[in-house]
């Protein structure tokens, strides 16, 4: 009977019901909201440890040197766990804010030089999707990752806080994957290494800028027509910069020269997708995109519904760890690791002003 399995057995109950002492080790020794603080960070944590676990399965699928359309859903289903949990994590604030400021303040001290800073779960959650070092906001002149190591004391937690960084540091990112996975789509039918690709994607590019500027073209004659615009001629400036603006970032001309045909065919690539997502081999490509956005939306969500979290309990006053606090934070709020996607939003033009597909067929359901 013994080896019958119950609840309890299965989620180790006696252990995680055994981890919420804090630094006296003794849960009833604890004020109340002291127990609600670290039952609502543990939390954040486990739903860590799941983001994690499901960026890798995502990212080793969509990293396959071949990857068939079979496995493309397998993807998909991936990216809406992780959004399900982020979405679940903003609202996990709504529990956090029933600690009052002066609640906090009777144990914020012992916290002291503790910061949620030091979350090396979130840091490698920001590694494994692409998140640059150059990229990384420093709070004074501390540099976010190595602070980790630096603080990291020879426990059990800082020994795992320091390996785990330097292997996920050592890892391919989601969007190294997402590029190579763009970078072998095919535009227009032709695909990299096929004779004339370079050529395809120029005209394909070519093309849309084209359209891109008559749409520009119209709108801008249907704003001066309509409206009494003060400045006209700033009016004109101001579309004709966003079309030199479309036609530096399609052509890749903001990137050094030996990476521009490589990054001008995977932004080629994400807009034709985005574009024609309406066929049938683009569809689960087109559901892909938009869930690594919305990954990265609710990231950007989750990060600014904690600053404003911790500006309502404890102000503008230093943090635990000796960071500006909210100020650091809301600086943290620009990180953007899937640029490309979010400038191709600006880009997209209706169905009708789309140049005609060379080949449609390519990209129909085969019947075969």
């Amino acid at each position: 009977m013994s080896n019958i399995p119950t609840y309890w057995d299965y989620l180790r109950l006696d252990r995680l019901l055994d981890l919420q002492g804090g630094l006296e080790g003794d849960d009833s020794q604890l004020l109340a909201d002291e127990l609600h603080f670290i039952v609502v960070h543990q939390s954040f944590e486990l739903w860590f440890k799941l983001l994690l676990r499901e960026l890798r399965l995502a990212r080793d699928h969509l990293g396959q040197p071949k990857v068939d359309e079979e496995t493309i859903p397998h993807v998909v289903q991936h990216l809406r766990r992780i959004n399900a949990v982020l979405r679940h994590a903003v609202n996990q604030f709504e529990v956090m804010e029933t600690l009052t400021p002066q609640g906090f303040l009777d144990f914020r001290d012992k916290l002291v030089p503790s910061s949620g800073f030091q979350s090396f779960q979130m840091r490698e959650v920001e590694i494994l999707m692409g998140l640059e070092d150059a990229d990384r906001i420093q709070y004074g002149n501390i540099d976010p990752i190595r602070h980790l190591h630096e603080v990291a004391h020879d426990t059990p937690a800082g020994r795992l806080a320091t390996s785990r960084i330097a292997a996920v540091r050592a890892e391919r990112t989601v969007l190294s994957v997402l590029n190579e996975w763009l970078y072998r789509t095919p535009i227009q039918g032709s695909t990299p290494g096929d004779p004339g690709d370079d050529r395809a994607v120029e005209d394909f590019l070519g093309s849309y800028l084209a359209r891109m500027s008559d749409h520009h073209a119209a709108n801008l004659t249907r704003l001066l027509d309509t409206l009494e615009v003060s400045d006209p001629e700033g009016m004109r400036t101001k579309f004709a910069s966003i079309q030199e603006d479309a036609k530096t970032f399609l052509h890749a001309s903001d990137t050094p020269e030996p990476a521009r045909p490589r990054t001008r065919r995977i932004r080629a690539a994400a807009l034709f997708i985005e574009s024609y997502r309406q066929l049938p081999l683009l569809s689960w490509p087109r559901l892909l995109l938009d869930l690594v956005v919305e990954m990265e939306e609710q990231l950007v969500l989750w990060r600014h519904r904690h600053v404003r979290m911790v500006e309502r309990t404890i102000g503008r006053r230093v943090g635990t760890g000796g960071s500006g606090g909210v100020d650091y934070l809301e600086q943290t709020g620009s990180y953007r690791v899937f640029r490309d996607l979010w400038v191709i939003r600006t880009l997209l033009l209706p169905t009708s002003r789309l140049p005609e597909l060379t080949d449609p067929t390519f990209y129909a359901f085969n019947s075969t």
